[in-house]
């Protein structure tokens, strides 16, 4: 972690309440930031504010199926990732000839759709839930909600 940052949180956690994780957070996001050398752009991904508490997570997915794909949730990351699958194992060990029953026949000649390996990862607010994944047309897109709870909602307070 850089000192500056080091510095910023220092100077916030004595004036708030309840806020450590979100610190760790930030604290482990600076130390993961700091190793990494670049941030991997491979798929690219937008994301839509679709409601006012609503969002969609959409990463171009191109030539990849439901089965080459993970998706999970813990600790507040969203992680989606490939899966080499033994099809794919078999073409990179064979060097472009195919050996599934269904196409015996097959050899690719010329491969321009990227299916390497990747894993991709989303920090999630406490307050949002994963509402579920699709995939359709070469896009995955993972639907979002953010559920304000009672006690965080505006309210009037009388007084007495």
């Amino acid at each position: 972690m850089t000192h500056e940052a080091l510095s910023i949180f220092n100077q916030l956690r004595p004036v708030t309440v309840g806020f450590d994780s979100v610190f760790d957070h930030f604290e482990r996001m600076f130390e993961h930031n700091a190793r990494a050398t670049t941030v991997p752009n491979y798929p690219p991904y937008n994301i839509v504010k679709t409601g006012q508490y609503t969002y969609d997570i959409e990463l171009a997915l191109a030539g990849y199926s439901k089965k080459d794909i993970t998706v999970t949730f813990e600790e507040s990351v969203l992680t989606i990732k490939s899966v080499k699958t033994k099809q794919d194992q078999e073409f990179e060990d064979n060097v472009g000839t195919f050996e599934d029953d269904s196409k015996p026949n097959e050899e690719m000649l010329h491969q321009g759709i990227a299916k390497r390996q990747f894993t991709k990862t989303f920090t999630i607010a406490d307050e949002v839930e994963i509402k579920g994944a699709q995939l359709k047309d070469g896009l995955l897109k993972v639907t979002l909600e953010r559920i304000i709870p009672e006690h965080k909602k505006a309210k009037n307070i009388v007084i007495k």
